[in-house]
């Protein structure tokens, strides 16, 4: 059963740097992934909300830090995009820079929602995010996107390759299959996030 708790979403700021961002307090939880993963689809579908993340064509769009509000205490992040990009050597680097320091120095950070292609996983650049997340002992949930451009059969393999792979390595990992085109997989995202910002459970 999906929550209503994340169609109260809206978008609260944008940061460039550490010190731009909200007071460091309550419960975030950030989503990252490679430059046209789906990032911002997948949160406009988690949170059922159409405009609260600029959807773009352009890969690597997204250079700020973009913080949306559910309550007074909890927050989703959305990242900089991490990969390819149409920019300057100079603009990726420092925005790059803003990501690893936001990773590593925000005490309110919860959890990560790494997210990566079902046709193209486990990238260089995935696989140093899981590193990290697994050297910061931050609890990581991949979420296999576009998960409708593959039948059934290719999509499952997929998963399983990833779950194996994440078996191998040091940290606190999860896996699942998602596409926000068909809008398969929230629910179970939906159960991850209410565990991570430690959502009240509804009385029976």
């Amino acid at each position: 059963m999906s929550s209503p708790f994340y169609r109260q979403a809206r978008f609260l700021t944008s940061a460039a740097r550490l010190h731009q961002c909200p007071p460091d307090e309550g419960y975030e939880v950030a989503f990252a992934g490679r430059s046209n993963a789906g990032k911002s689809s997948a949160i406009n579908a988690i949170c059922d909300h159409k405009g609260l993340t600029k959807v773009s064509k352009t890969p690597g769009r997204t250079q700020l830090i973009n913080f949306c509000e559910l309550d007074e205490q909890r927050r989703l992040v959305d990242l900089p995009g991490y990969g390819y990009a149409k920019v300057s050597v100079k603009v990726k680097k420092a925005w790059q820079e803003n990501l690893a320091e936001y990773l590593e120095k925000r005490r309110c950070l919860k959890g990560l929602i790494l997210l990566m292609d079902v046709r193209h996983p486990l990238k260089e650049f995935d696989l140093q995010m899981l590193e990290w997340a697994g050297h910061m002992d931050l609890p990581t949930h991949v979420l296999l996107t576009k998960a409708d451009k593959l039948k059934r059969g290719p999509a499952s393999a997929s998963l399983l390759k990833v779950k194996k792979t994440l078996k191998t390595m040091d940290g606190r990992f999860s896996a699942q299959l998602f596409s926000a085109l068909k809008r398969t997989g929230i629910d179970e995202v939906h159960r991850v996030l209410d565990s991570w910002l430690e959502l009240p459970k509804p009385p029976p």
